[in-house]
């Protein structure tokens, strides 16, 4: 009976896919029987409640679509986004994944072990916007792993300047960003709410060059004119955008 189980889930779950007892219980397997197999030696225990195939070992996607049946609308966000589209300056030698959420989660210490993330909560948008709006699979990914759209990526990666992400690497990105859709990046920044992200996005839309990014003032203009907005930031920089 367990020879059979192990074989199913051998047949039915991807190699480095973590599972939880909901995944297991959908494959037939109770929360006993699991517990036998991990006494068995079929299954390892990660933590409470995370459980992998032995010799087995988590990979990226399989760490992401295990947190995303934990965190609600859990996805690849920012600098991260921006480079599975092929959009990047550097080629880091072990790259941290950039993931966003809505709520706040205490992550396993598993997974830290297994990849380099960094996981954040800002909330960018507004009440009227979506928070699913502009997530997706990357085709032949894993359709449990949902990534930003780049326009929508911008705007992490903006959020993320001065918090780990320096100014200067969000330029050298930008300039490669040719096929950013002015009319999709219209409608994310319609509905952001922080000022310091559509100032950012303003500057680096002119910085780059591109004509998506030579009509964006408009949106700045929306959250009022105000002040020069000022800030330092985490290396002690300071970060001062005009109105």
């Amino acid at each position: 009976m367990a020879n059979k189980a192990v074989q199913h889930l051998m047949q039915a779950v991807p190699r480095g896919q973590p599972l939880d007892n909901d995944m297991l219980r959908d494959l037939g397997i109770g929360s006993v029987q699991a517990s036998y197999m991990v006494k068995a030696g079929w299954l390892q225990r990660l933590s409470r409640g995370a459980y992998l195939l032995v010799g087995d070992h988590p990979s990226r996607d399989g760490i992401i679509a295990f947190l995303a049946n934990r965190i609600p609308c859990l996805h690849v966000g920012g600098k991260t986004a921006l480079d599975w589209y092929g959009v990047r300056h550097n080629i880091a030698f072990r790259q941290r994944v950039v993931l966003w959420g809505c709520s706040p989660y205490d992550f396993p210490s598993w997974v830290s072990k297994h990849m380099l993330f960094s996981y954040q909560t800002t909330q960018l948008f507004d009440n009227s916007f979506l928070p699913m709006q502009g997530l997706k699979s990357l085709p032949n990914g894993s359709p449990y792993v949902l990534v930003s759209v780049p326009e929508r990526a911008l705007l992490e990666l903006a959020s993320d300047i001065g918090k780990g992400q320096t100014l200067e690497e969000a330029r050298n990105i930008v300039v490669t960003l040719r096929n950013i859709r002015p009319t999709v990046l219209d409608q994310f920044l319609s509905h952001c709410k922080r000022v310091k992200v559509v100032r950012l996005v303003r500057d680096l839309g002119l910085w780059s060059g591109y004509p998506w990014g030579q009509d964006l003032q408009k949106h700045v203009d929306r959250l009022g004119s105000g002040k020069r907005w000022s800030n330092r930031t985490r290396d002690g920089e300071r970060l001062t955008l005009k109105p």
